[in-house]
């Protein structure tokens, strides 16, 4: 189901989308554009006036890890992201935040980590260079994801491409993350307990009612002190740390499936996918190329073109 999602940012978030999306960007020049990139089924068209808009099934999802829409359009979305205002002084609390990693890439698992840090953590995380992952480097990442793991309590959920395959024709893109976020803090509060969290943080993706709608369908519900807003990490470094491990774990996933193919297995969805999955295709056909993509993805009809003529 298409949606168009349009959200407004800085110069300097348009600078990071520049370069997040560097390798999806269309071969397109119109005019009054940045850029047009295209992720999966999402379609990026950036403006030189700092609106953005997404177009394809995710791009409520998509938009969301950017800002907050002004504008909205097709079935099952809302024009503003409703969030619960965050309690005072919320960066010094005792909070278990979760993020996720990979649901826009073609090749690879999706991660999702719940990750719960406690007041007296906060100065310590900070301190090693727990951020916003996108301001770190793989390396960088890979090494702070193995510090976190051994200072927090989190738990890391991984669905790889064949099992996300099972999943998806039941669960759509949202659902589906709904579903993943609410199980990994379900078994992290089970595993922290007694210990109470004063706030749950989840990096937004949904407008809250959303969220609340499909985690009514789910066996382990958690439906108290949740918090939703975009940019999590921005506001406790427990969004940060889930958000380094499920970077962490995403990026070895994909060094693990470059080994299986004994070729290297880009991020992202755009064109080097597309001829990287028809080598893939190639080599063993759709059954090996399922244990590697997301094959609902736009992708999958360009790689069998190309393939073609292999």
């Amino acid at each position: 189901m298409s949606q168009t999602q349009v959200i407004k940012v800085t110069k300097d978030i348009m600078q990071k989308m520049h370069t997040f999306y560097e390798k999806n960007r269309l071969n397109k020049k119109v005019p009054y554009t940045e850029f047009i990139a295209k992720v999966g089924n999402t379609t990026i068209t950036a403006y030189s006036s700092g609106k953005v808009m997404f177009q394809g099934p995710d791009a409520e999802i998509a938009a969301a890890k950017w800002g907050n829409s002004i504008q909205s359009k097709g079935n099952n979305t809302t024009s503003t992201k409703k969030t619960s205002p965050l309690p005072a002084n919320f960066s010094q609390l005792s909070v278990l935040g979760s993020d996720e990693v990979g649901n826009g890439s073609y090749f690879g698992p999706v991660t999702v980590c719940a990750a719960y840090v406690d007041k007296a953590m906060v100065a310590k995380l900070k301190a090693l260079g727990v951020k916003d992952s996108k301001e770190l480097t793989d390396p960088q990442i890979i090494q702070l994801s193995s510090v976190i793991k051994e200072l927090i309590p989190h738990k890391l959920l991984i669905v790889e491409p064949e099992k996300y395959n099972a999943i998806q024709p039941k669960y759509n893109a949202v659902h589906m993350k709904v579903a993943l976020h609410n199980q990994a803090i379900h078994l992290l509060l089970n595993e922290i307990a007694p210990t109470k969290p004063e706030a749950i943080l989840i990096d937004q993706f949904t407008p809250e009612g959303n969220y609340r709608k499909y985690v009514r369908s789910e066996k382990n519900q958690v439906n108290e002190k949740l918090y939703f807003i975009t940019k999590g990490e921005q506001y406790h470094v427990a969004v940060a740390a889930a958000s380094i491990v499920s970077r962490a774990a995403f990026l070895e996933e994909l060094d693990k499936e470059s080994l299986e193919l004994g070729m290297k297995v880009p991020s992202g969805a755009g064109t080097t996918s597309d001829k990287v999955a028809a080598k893939v295709l190639a080599k063993g056909g759709m059954e090996l190329l399922s244990k590697y993509v997301k094959l609902h993805f736009a992708n999958t009809e360009k790689a069998k073109k190309i393939a073609a003529k292999l």
